[in-house]
């Protein structure tokens, strides 16, 4: 234990040692004149802002230059850091009207190029840098248009510093997502700037390596998260537009990826139009994206019902959908949820059975609770997770120990759905192998479920529950009885039964909006395990 203590010691204090004099370095003289551009170009091509209209969040009503102090615009020091990072990202020019003045915004972008023309650990953050290449670049119009010779040799120079400093530190960004966004700016600029082939061959080398990387043979991201899907898709759309609108020839490996990314899209999103809180999601504005596909004439299908490690079985008035996937190597965990064989019920477009969510915030505790097997519609046993989770540096938490799918079945008819799965989460320290099995009858409307807890080292007296989350605004009783528990969803009447078993309800916490949550109840059936196998069968009816 003192020997792994001293390791543990001196690990720590070379990668803090290691850490610092990088940042030492980053901030000397030596780096300064190696990221500072020999021939300073012409800005040639300038995108259309309205591109990015799938990633800014704005009022419609546009804003005027004049409502903003520009002499004190860099010297407020109480800014919290999210404050922070969308001031010197610049994306807020793209809430600007065009009847702002040019020469108040060129003054506010040289008033930063002053104070921030040399790298600094701050305002030079790797995502902020690409954002704000991106947000400088789309808004030419007002940051570049009409400004003397003196101010454009100052922007085109440090951009090209920018996005030098980008393809110097794309390798050690610790976020995939960062490095998405790096590689749409490195690109963006091999495409806006003459004698552009070599950012451009850099940035587009640099994607493909990514896509290897962080995508699946499926064109799935390897993380499993339907966020991060749609974050890729967007991304990989933009990169289409800005060759397509700069009259460029568009490399066959973004039309490839964005094809199954489409795809992906369908099957998590379109086919349901609900988002479904599976592993990092929470509920998202997708219906813009939508119009902003159709606008730009995007069209993705999938009838598949299984994608991703996800079931989705689905007619006109229902879905039923199912986590079947096995959890992500490590390395693509930080924001996976142990939610094995979990499921959410769609009924006429309202969750009648749903996830609870995602708190998005690592520096939260409530990331940790939305990241637990308890937060999910599964089975919790001995009110541990199926996955185990470690804190790491940057203070998200990544998966130590994960979960494998051991056999899976899916049958989709006109007159019985079924969805059959298994993992080995719980196997390795208590001897057991959670399986389920949910049915569907469409002709009586009527879901059986059977979880099956499966010993293998008869391991006994360990406590169990199976929950299911029903999202706020859905209300339960229990009948006079105590046989069943009634469920009002929206004018819809449905009924819950577990004969023989422990049936209650009880109260939890909805993370379905970004980073924020709201009570909500939940129908818990428990009991104890014994040295035999067990199958706890359930129904959940139309009434």
């Amino acid at each position: 234990m003192i020997f792994n203590n001293s390791l543990n010691f001196i690990n720590n204090s070379y990668t803090l040692s290691k850490k610092k004099f990088r940042s030492l370095y980053l901030g000397s003289a030596i780096y300064n004149r190696k990221i500072t551009p020999s021939i300073i170009n012409s800005l040639d091509y300038c995108p259309s802002p309205s591109l990015l209209d799938s990633f800014i969040k704005y009022d419609k009503k546009k804003i005027n230059i004049k409502n903003y102090s520009l002499n004190k615009i860099w010297d407020n020091k109480n800014l919290n850091e999210k404050d922070y990072k969308n001031l010197n990202s610049f994306f807020w020019l793209f809430s600007l009207d065009l009847k702002s003045s040019k020469k108040d915004t060129q003054n506010i972008i040289l008033q930063w190029i002053e104070k921030n023309h040399r790298y600094n650990s701050k305002s030079w953050e790797f995502d902020i840098v690409a954002k704000r290449i991106i947000a400088w670049t789309s808004n030419s119009r007002l940051s570049y248009e009409n400004g003397s010779s003196d101010y454009k040799n100052n922007f085109n120079g440090v951009i090209k510093k920018q996005v030098n400093h980008l393809i110097n530190e794309i390798t050690r960004s610790e976020w995939v997502d960062d490095k998405m966004i790096g590689c749409a700016a490195i690109i963006l600029i091999g495409l806006s700037y003459q004698n552009k082939d070599a950012h451009l061959k850099i940035g587009l080398d640099l994607l493909k390596k990514l896509v290897k990387y962080s995508f699946n043979s499926d064109g799935f991201p390897k993380s499993r998260s339907i966020r991060q899907l749609c974050f890729y898709l967007k991304y990989f759309v933009l990169i289409r537009e800005w060759f397509k609108e700069s009259q460029s020839e568009i490399p066959d490996f973004i039309n490839e990826n964005i094809y199954y990314l489409g795809q992906a899209y369908a099957f998590t999103w379109q086919n349901n139009k609900r988002d479904l809180l599976f592993n990092g999601n929470h509920k998202t504005n997708n219906v813009d994206f939508d119009h902003y596909l159709k606008k730009l004439g995007y069209s993705f299908k999938n009838q598949s019902n299984e994608l991703g490690g996800y079931a989705t079985l689905s007619n006109k008035k229902t879905s039923l959908i199912m986590d079947v996937g096995s959890s992500p190597d490590k390395k693509f965990s930080s924001n996976y949820q142990a939610g094995a064989l979990s499921f959410e019920i769609i009924s006429n477009d309202k969750k009648l059975i749903c996830n609870s969510g995602y708190f998005q915030n690592h520096n939260h505790q409530l990331n940790e609770l939305s990241k637990s097997s308890a937060a999910h519609s599964t089975l919790i046993l001995d009110d541990r997770s199926s996955c185990r989770f470690n804190k790491t540096k940057n203070k998200s938490s990544k998966i130590s120990h994960g979960l494998k799918i051991l056999k899976k079945d899916i049958v989709f008819e006109k007159n019985y759905w079924k969805i059959n799965a298994s993992h080995d989460g719980y196997l390795k320290q208590y001897g057991i192998i959670h399986e389920r099995e949910i049915e569907f009858y469409p002709e009586q409307i009527k879901f059986i479920g059977y979880d099956k807890i499966i010993s293998k080292n008869n391991i006994k007296d360990l406590k169990f529950e199976i929950r299911f989350h029903l999202e706020p605004s859905v209300k339960i009783m229990k009948t006079q009885n105590n046989k069943s528990i009634l469920i009002e969803l929206d004018g819809e009447g449905w009924k819950f039964n577990s004969d023989n078993n422990n049936m209650n309800i009880d109260n939890g916490l909805y993370f379905g909006k970004k980073n924020s949550f709201v009570d909500n109840q939940n129908i818990v059936i428990s009991g104890m395990t014994n040295d035999e196998n067990q199958t706890i069968k359930w129904e959940i009816t139309k009434i």
